[in-house]
Protein backbone atom coordinates (compact mmCIF):
# COMPACT_ATOMS: atom_id res chain seq x y z
CA UNK A 1 0.00 0.00 0.00
CA UNK A 2 1.89 3.44 -0.76
CA UNK A 3 1.92 5.49 1.57
CA UNK A 4 -0.35 8.67 1.30
CA UNK A 5 1.47 12.27 2.63
CA UNK A 6 -1.11 14.66 4.46
CA UNK A 7 0.02 18.56 4.99
CA UNK A 8 -0.74 19.90 8.13
CA UNK A 9 -0.58 23.03 9.82
CA UNK A 10 0.77 23.14 13.14
CA UNK A 11 1.40 26.08 16.07
CA UNK A 12 5.22 26.69 16.97
CA UNK A 13 5.65 28.86 19.88
CA UNK A 14 9.92 29.48 20.61
CA UNK A 15 9.80 32.75 22.74
CA UNK A 16 8.16 34.25 19.73
CA UNK A 17 4.94 35.13 18.17
CA UNK A 18 2.62 31.89 17.29
CA UNK A 19 3.84 30.60 13.19
CA UNK A 20 2.55 28.21 10.77
CA UNK A 21 4.29 25.37 10.52
CA UNK A 22 3.75 23.09 6.76
CA UNK A 23 4.54 19.34 7.34
CA UNK A 24 4.73 16.28 5.28
CA UNK A 25 4.13 12.73 7.31
CA UNK A 26 4.44 9.43 5.33
CA UNK A 27 3.10 6.71 7.66
CA UNK A 28 5.37 3.23 7.58
CA UNK A 29 4.06 0.99 5.09
CA UNK A 30 1.23 -1.86 7.16
CA UNK A 31 2.68 -4.86 7.59
CA UNK A 32 6.35 -3.74 7.38
CA UNK A 33 8.32 -6.42 9.65
CA UNK A 34 10.29 -3.68 10.97
CA UNK A 35 8.82 0.06 11.62
CA UNK A 36 11.48 2.83 12.18
CA UNK A 37 10.76 6.54 12.11
CA UNK A 38 12.62 9.72 10.68
CA UNK A 39 12.41 13.29 11.45
CA UNK A 40 13.70 15.86 9.15
CA UNK A 41 13.34 19.81 9.91
CA UNK A 42 14.21 22.18 6.70
CA UNK A 43 14.24 25.12 5.26
CA UNK A 44 13.05 24.03 2.01
CA UNK A 45 9.04 24.47 0.75
CA UNK A 46 7.00 21.92 0.50
CA UNK A 47 7.39 21.57 -3.85
CA UNK A 48 11.09 21.08 -3.52
CA UNK A 49 11.18 18.99 -0.73
CA UNK A 50 8.14 16.75 -1.91
CA UNK A 51 9.98 14.62 -4.40
CA UNK A 52 12.56 13.63 -2.48
CA UNK A 53 10.67 12.56 0.30
CA UNK A 54 8.44 10.02 -1.91
CA UNK A 55 11.64 9.00 -3.72
CA UNK A 56 13.03 8.10 -0.56
CA UNK A 57 9.67 6.40 1.46
CA UNK A 58 8.97 4.40 -2.16
CA UNK A 59 12.53 2.97 -1.26
CA UNK A 60 12.01 2.60 2.60
CA UNK A 61 8.47 2.42 3.13
CA UNK A 62 9.40 0.15 6.39
CA UNK A 63 10.17 4.16 7.64
CA UNK A 64 7.61 6.37 9.05
CA UNK A 65 8.84 9.84 7.57
CA UNK A 66 7.85 13.12 9.02
CA UNK A 67 9.45 16.19 7.78
CA UNK A 68 9.11 19.90 8.85
CA UNK A 69 9.04 22.84 7.08
CA UNK A 70 10.66 25.81 9.13
CA UNK A 71 12.28 29.65 8.09
CA UNK A 72 15.91 29.53 8.64
CA UNK A 73 14.95 31.10 12.31
CA UNK A 74 12.96 28.89 13.62
CA UNK A 75 14.32 25.77 12.59
CA UNK A 76 17.81 27.32 14.33
CA UNK A 77 16.09 28.50 17.30
CA UNK A 78 14.24 25.33 17.74
CA UNK A 79 16.94 23.16 17.44
CA UNK A 80 19.30 24.98 20.08
CA UNK A 81 15.92 24.54 22.44
CA UNK A 82 15.87 20.67 21.47
CA UNK A 83 18.90 18.95 20.00
CA UNK A 84 17.40 15.45 20.05
CA UNK A 85 14.23 16.44 18.41
CA UNK A 86 14.87 15.91 14.69
CA UNK A 87 17.49 13.29 13.11
CA UNK A 88 18.14 16.15 9.97
CA UNK A 89 18.76 19.48 9.33
CA UNK A 90 18.89 21.38 6.16
CA UNK A 91 19.12 24.77 5.65
CA UNK A 92 19.97 27.55 3.29
CA UNK A 93 20.95 29.36 6.35
CA UNK A 94 25.16 28.27 5.76
CA UNK A 95 26.79 30.46 8.22
CA UNK A 96 24.47 29.02 11.43
CA UNK A 97 24.71 25.21 9.66
CA UNK A 98 28.73 25.45 9.60
CA UNK A 99 28.30 27.18 13.12
CA UNK A 100 26.47 24.01 14.52
CA UNK A 101 29.01 21.92 13.37
CA UNK A 102 32.00 23.30 14.15
CA UNK A 103 31.10 23.51 17.74
CA UNK A 104 30.43 19.64 17.75
CA UNK A 105 26.77 19.55 17.31
CA UNK A 106 26.82 17.30 14.43
CA UNK A 107 27.97 13.48 13.93
CA UNK A 108 30.02 12.31 11.23
CA UNK A 109 28.54 9.78 8.09
CA UNK A 110 30.75 7.66 7.47
CA UNK A 111 30.46 6.35 4.01
CA UNK A 112 31.02 5.35 0.43
CA UNK A 113 28.82 8.35 -0.48
CA UNK A 114 30.36 11.09 2.17
CA UNK A 115 34.22 10.18 1.07
CA UNK A 116 33.63 10.65 -2.57
CA UNK A 117 31.65 13.97 -2.18
CA UNK A 118 32.97 16.66 -3.31
CA UNK A 119 35.86 18.26 -0.87
CA UNK A 120 34.17 22.10 -1.64
CA UNK A 121 30.32 20.74 -1.18
CA UNK A 122 31.12 18.99 2.46
CA UNK A 123 33.11 20.14 5.99
CA UNK A 124 34.77 17.16 6.97
CA UNK A 125 32.23 14.44 6.82
CA UNK A 126 29.75 16.17 8.88
CA UNK A 127 28.30 18.85 6.52
CA UNK A 128 27.07 18.01 3.13
CA UNK A 129 26.15 20.47 0.64
CA UNK A 130 23.53 18.67 -1.73
CA UNK A 131 22.13 21.44 -4.19
CA UNK A 132 23.41 24.46 -6.23
CA UNK A 133 21.36 27.43 -6.31
CA UNK A 134 22.38 31.05 -8.02
CA UNK A 135 21.33 34.25 -7.15
CA UNK A 136 19.88 35.74 -10.00
CA UNK A 137 18.01 38.99 -10.80
CA UNK A 138 14.42 38.75 -12.34
CA UNK A 139 13.46 41.83 -14.97
CA UNK A 140 10.42 42.00 -16.37
CA UNK A 141 9.35 42.55 -20.30
CA UNK A 142 8.52 46.65 -19.79
CA UNK A 143 11.99 47.39 -18.26
CA UNK A 144 13.60 45.62 -21.36
CA UNK A 145 11.74 47.17 -23.86
CA UNK A 146 12.52 50.94 -22.37
CA UNK A 147 16.07 50.13 -21.23
CA UNK A 148 17.48 46.91 -22.46
CA UNK A 149 18.30 43.85 -20.57
CA UNK A 150 20.83 44.51 -17.58
CA UNK A 151 22.97 41.35 -18.20
CA UNK A 152 25.78 42.32 -15.42
CA UNK A 153 25.96 44.27 -11.93
CA UNK A 154 27.91 46.86 -13.96
CA UNK A 155 24.73 47.43 -16.28
CA UNK A 156 22.62 46.97 -13.33
CA UNK A 157 24.62 50.01 -11.82
CA UNK A 158 24.68 51.80 -15.19
CA UNK A 159 20.86 51.38 -15.57
CA UNK A 160 20.23 52.87 -12.27
CA UNK A 161 22.91 55.73 -12.39
CA UNK A 162 21.42 56.30 -15.94
CA UNK A 163 17.56 55.94 -15.19
CA UNK A 164 16.88 56.08 -11.54
CA UNK A 165 13.83 58.40 -11.53
CA UNK A 166 12.21 56.14 -14.38
CA UNK A 167 13.06 53.45 -11.93
CA UNK A 168 11.70 54.88 -8.67
CA UNK A 169 9.99 52.20 -6.59
CA UNK A 170 10.37 49.75 -9.28
CA UNK A 171 13.11 47.86 -8.05
CA UNK A 172 12.92 45.52 -5.35
CA UNK A 173 15.81 43.65 -3.38
CA UNK A 174 16.32 42.51 0.09
CA UNK A 175 17.07 44.12 2.99
CA UNK A 176 20.15 42.97 4.59
CA UNK A 177 18.58 44.39 8.23
CA UNK A 178 15.67 42.14 8.43
CA UNK A 179 16.51 38.97 6.18
CA UNK A 180 19.65 36.30 6.82
CA UNK A 181 19.60 35.44 3.43
CA UNK A 182 19.99 39.47 2.33
CA UNK A 183 22.55 39.93 4.58
CA UNK A 184 24.44 36.98 4.10
CA UNK A 185 24.42 38.10 0.38
CA UNK A 186 25.32 41.49 1.02
CA UNK A 187 28.43 40.39 3.46
CA UNK A 188 29.68 38.20 -0.15
CA UNK A 189 29.13 41.17 -2.77
CA UNK A 190 31.29 43.25 -0.20
CA UNK A 191 34.06 41.17 -0.30
CA UNK A 192 33.85 40.15 -3.92
CA UNK A 193 32.98 43.67 -5.63
CA UNK A 194 34.49 47.06 -5.58
CA UNK A 195 31.63 48.90 -6.80
CA UNK A 196 28.98 47.17 -4.17
CA UNK A 197 28.50 50.28 -2.67
CA UNK A 198 27.90 52.08 -5.55
CA UNK A 199 25.17 49.77 -6.24
CA UNK A 200 23.78 50.27 -2.88
CA UNK A 201 23.64 54.05 -3.17
CA UNK A 202 21.84 53.48 -6.30
CA UNK A 203 19.27 50.64 -5.37
CA UNK A 204 18.63 53.86 -2.71
CA UNK A 205 18.26 56.65 -4.76
CA UNK A 206 16.00 54.63 -6.86
CA UNK A 207 14.00 54.31 -3.96
CA UNK A 208 13.85 50.50 -4.35
CA UNK A 209 11.86 49.01 -1.75
CA UNK A 210 12.88 46.21 0.52
CA UNK A 211 11.48 42.81 1.25
CA UNK A 212 11.94 39.62 3.90
CA UNK A 213 12.22 36.94 0.95
CA UNK A 214 12.47 35.89 -2.64
CA UNK A 215 8.46 34.97 -2.62
CA UNK A 216 7.74 38.94 -1.74
CA UNK A 217 9.79 39.58 -3.73
CA UNK A 218 8.56 37.23 -6.95
CA UNK A 219 4.96 38.54 -5.74
CA UNK A 220 5.70 41.57 -6.75
CA UNK A 221 7.07 41.00 -9.83
CA UNK A 222 4.37 38.68 -11.24
CA UNK A 223 1.82 41.30 -10.46
CA UNK A 224 4.22 44.43 -12.32
CA UNK A 225 4.29 46.23 -9.33
CA UNK A 226 7.69 45.56 -9.51
CA UNK A 227 10.21 45.81 -12.61
CA UNK A 228 13.51 44.41 -11.57
CA UNK A 229 14.27 42.01 -8.64
CA UNK A 230 17.98 42.32 -7.30
CA UNK A 231 19.14 39.15 -5.68
CA UNK A 232 16.42 36.68 -5.61
CA UNK A 233 17.00 32.70 -5.22
CA UNK A 234 16.66 31.27 -8.45
CA UNK A 235 15.79 27.96 -7.47
CA UNK A 236 12.51 29.74 -6.04
CA UNK A 237 12.39 32.67 -8.84
CA UNK A 238 12.92 29.92 -11.86
CA UNK A 239 8.90 28.49 -12.01
CA UNK A 240 7.62 32.19 -11.42
CA UNK A 241 9.81 33.12 -14.74
CA UNK A 242 8.57 30.16 -16.68
CA UNK A 243 4.64 30.40 -15.67
CA UNK A 244 4.99 34.39 -16.78
CA UNK A 245 6.03 35.12 -19.52
CA UNK A 246 6.37 39.19 -18.88
CA UNK A 247 9.38 37.89 -16.65
CA UNK A 248 12.89 36.82 -17.96
CA UNK A 249 15.41 35.57 -15.60
CA UNK A 250 18.80 36.59 -15.44
CA UNK A 251 21.94 35.26 -14.22
CA UNK A 252 24.87 38.29 -13.82
CA UNK A 253 27.62 37.60 -16.43
CA UNK A 254 30.14 39.50 -14.04
CA UNK A 255 29.22 37.04 -11.19
CA UNK A 256 26.93 35.42 -9.37
CA UNK A 257 27.06 34.18 -5.98
CA UNK A 258 25.89 30.81 -5.83
CA UNK A 259 23.95 29.57 -2.52
CA UNK A 260 24.10 25.97 -1.28
CA UNK A 261 21.42 23.80 0.99
CA UNK A 262 23.55 22.06 4.06
CA UNK A 263 22.47 18.96 5.57
CA UNK A 264 23.37 18.06 8.76
CA UNK A 265 22.66 14.83 11.49
CA UNK A 266 22.83 15.95 15.07
CA UNK A 267 25.11 14.50 17.72
CA UNK A 268 21.82 13.77 19.71
CA UNK A 269 19.63 12.95 16.57
CA UNK A 270 17.21 10.19 17.84
CA UNK A 271 17.30 7.86 14.79
CA UNK A 272 20.71 8.32 13.78
CA UNK A 273 20.43 4.97 11.28
CA UNK A 274 17.58 6.17 9.50
CA UNK A 275 18.98 9.88 9.35
CA UNK A 276 22.14 8.16 7.68
CA UNK A 277 19.94 6.28 4.81
CA UNK A 278 18.32 9.34 4.31
CA UNK A 279 21.73 11.95 4.33
CA UNK A 280 23.09 9.03 1.82
CA UNK A 281 20.15 9.41 -0.52
CA UNK A 282 20.62 13.08 -0.17
CA UNK A 283 24.29 13.14 -1.65
CA UNK A 284 24.13 9.74 -3.49
CA UNK A 285 23.15 9.50 -7.35
CA UNK A 286 19.53 8.35 -6.53
CA UNK A 287 18.78 11.53 -4.66
CA UNK A 288 20.92 13.86 -6.79
CA UNK A 289 19.25 12.55 -9.71
CA UNK A 290 15.53 13.38 -7.91
CA UNK A 291 16.93 16.55 -7.24
CA UNK A 292 18.17 17.14 -11.02
CA UNK A 293 14.26 16.12 -12.83
CA UNK A 294 11.84 16.86 -10.31
CA UNK A 295 13.09 20.53 -8.90
CA UNK A 296 15.16 23.79 -9.53
CA UNK A 297 17.76 23.41 -6.95
CA UNK A 298 20.53 22.00 -9.08
CA UNK A 299 21.80 18.75 -8.54
CA UNK A 300 25.59 19.03 -7.39
CA UNK A 301 26.49 15.09 -8.36
CA UNK A 302 29.87 14.92 -10.07
CA UNK A 303 28.57 11.92 -12.40
CA UNK A 304 25.42 13.75 -13.28
CA UNK A 305 25.18 16.26 -16.44
CA UNK A 306 22.91 17.91 -18.36
CA UNK A 307 19.39 19.87 -17.26
CA UNK A 308 18.74 20.36 -13.56
CA UNK A 309 22.70 19.91 -12.82
CA UNK A 310 25.50 22.25 -11.38
CA UNK A 311 27.54 21.14 -14.39
CA UNK A 312 25.21 22.38 -16.69
CA UNK A 313 25.00 25.62 -14.82
CA UNK A 314 28.92 25.67 -15.37
CA UNK A 315 28.54 24.91 -18.88
CA UNK A 316 26.54 27.74 -19.66
CA UNK A 317 27.87 30.18 -17.62
CA UNK A 318 31.76 29.42 -16.33
CA UNK A 319 33.70 31.26 -14.21
CA UNK A 320 30.34 33.91 -13.75
CA UNK A 321 29.26 31.81 -10.98
CA UNK A 322 30.92 31.93 -7.38
CA UNK A 323 29.93 29.82 -5.18
CA UNK A 324 29.77 31.08 -1.71
CA UNK A 325 32.61 29.14 0.33
CA UNK A 326 31.76 26.42 2.55
CA UNK A 327 34.44 27.17 5.53
CA UNK A 328 35.59 29.31 8.45
CA UNK A 329 34.93 32.32 6.42
CA UNK A 330 31.13 31.82 7.34
CA UNK A 331 31.83 32.39 10.64
CA UNK A 332 32.39 35.77 9.97
CA UNK A 333 28.73 36.71 8.81
CA UNK A 334 27.84 35.73 12.73
CA UNK A 335 30.34 37.85 14.56
CA UNK A 336 28.23 40.53 16.02
CA UNK A 337 30.79 43.69 15.52
CA UNK A 338 30.98 42.56 12.11
CA UNK A 339 27.40 42.74 11.55
CA UNK A 340 26.71 45.96 13.16
CA UNK A 341 30.03 47.25 10.92
CA UNK A 342 28.24 46.32 7.57
CA UNK A 343 24.71 46.91 8.21
CA UNK A 344 25.96 50.89 9.31
CA UNK A 345 27.53 51.15 6.55
CA UNK A 346 24.87 49.73 4.43
CA UNK A 347 22.47 51.92 5.58
CA UNK A 348 24.58 55.49 4.98
CA UNK A 349 25.35 54.23 1.49
CA UNK A 350 21.95 53.39 0.94
CA UNK A 351 20.70 56.49 2.01
CA UNK A 352 23.34 58.28 0.58
CA UNK A 353 21.25 60.24 -2.06
CA UNK A 354 18.04 60.40 -0.12
CA UNK A 355 16.58 62.76 2.72
CA UNK A 356 16.02 59.96 4.89
CA UNK A 357 18.05 56.61 5.76
CA UNK A 358 15.46 53.58 5.76
CA UNK A 359 13.83 52.78 9.07
CA UNK A 360 15.48 50.48 11.36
Amino acid sequence: MKALATTCLLLLMLGRPALAEESLHYPAEAGSPTRDALVVHGALDLPYMRPLLEAFHARHPEIALTYRNLDTLTLHQRFLAAPDEADLLISSAMPWQYHLANDGQAQALESDAAAAWPRWARWRQELFAFTFEPVVMVVRRELIERFGRPDSHAALLELLERHGDALRGRVVTYDPRRSGAGYSYAIEEARRSPRYWDLVAALGEAESVLATTTGEMLNGLDEGRYWLGYNLLGSYASATVAANPALTLVIPSDYTLVTRRLALIPRQAPHPRQARRFLNFLIGEPGQRVIAAATPLGALHPSLRGPGTAEALRDAHGEALRPIPLGPSLLATLDDLKRQALLARWRREFSRGTDTAPSP
